[in-house]
């Protein structure tokens, strides 16, 4: 199941755990990303605190967490490759893996609809 947040990240919830990155929106306003300072696996991180950054030749953005959670894992491809995040920013372009630890925050996302009247 994919949900989404106002501030532009998709979150792919796989049981108790889920992958988090920027949404195709979210590429296109940054322009061509060029850095990505991501979490400390391992850091417990609550609901819409700042994960990370993402830097482009336009402007940096803060990445908030969609939902209270342990960073499970990192995207190192991204930090080696940042222009991943505008090539596949729903695939190969994730930013982090994170184990929940509140999934009912996970009823507070929008979903694909409601994502496509925000960003439209």
């Amino acid at each position: 199941m994919i949900k989404y947040t106002e501030d532009h990240e998709w979150i792919s919830i796989e049981g108790q755990s889920a992958t988090v990155g920027i949404t195709q929106h979210a590429q296109d306003a940054l322009g061509d990303v060029v850095f990505v300072d991501l979490p400390e696996v391992g850091s417990t991180l609550a609901h819409k605190a700042t994960a990370g950054v993402v830097e482009s030749v336009k402007a940096a953005a803060d990445i908030y967490m969609p939902v209270s959670g342990k960073i499970l894992e990192v995207n190192e491809a991204l930090r080696a490759d940042p222009s991943l995040a505008n090539s596949d920013p729903m695939g190969a372009g994730w930013f982090f893996k994170v184990e929940l630890s509140q999934p009912a925050e996970i009823d507070g996302l929008l979903d694909e609809a409601d994502y496509a009247r925000l960003s439209s």
